[in-house]
């Protein structure tokens, strides 16, 4: 499988300052894709399949774009293990 494609409707980020979004969502991109390049998250998804929802557990968030970012990644970090068979 050389591509995958991920499709996310909508990130609900209520109270969060706009450099703190940015910041959430730049980490996010940038640790999914790491995740979900690795070579046993591709052999994981390698049939289509939609997952409407994951429920990922209690989650903290550091105040400023550095916790933000961090945040994102761990989120990223978790879709991956989630999706994994």
């Amino acid at each position: 499988m050389r591509r995958i494609h991920v499709t996310i409707d909508r990130i609900a980020l209520a109270g969060l300052d706009p450099a703190q979004r940015t910041a959430l969502v730049e980490g996010l991109q940038a640790e999914l894709s790491r995740v979900l390049a690795s070579p046993a998250a591709r052999s994981a998804l390698a049939g289509s399949r939609r997952t409407p929802v994951l429920c990922l557990g209690h989650m903290t968030l550091a105040p400023g774009p550095s916790g933000s970012r961090a945040f994102g990644a761990g989120l990223a970090r978790a879709i991956g293990r989630r999706l994994k068979p």
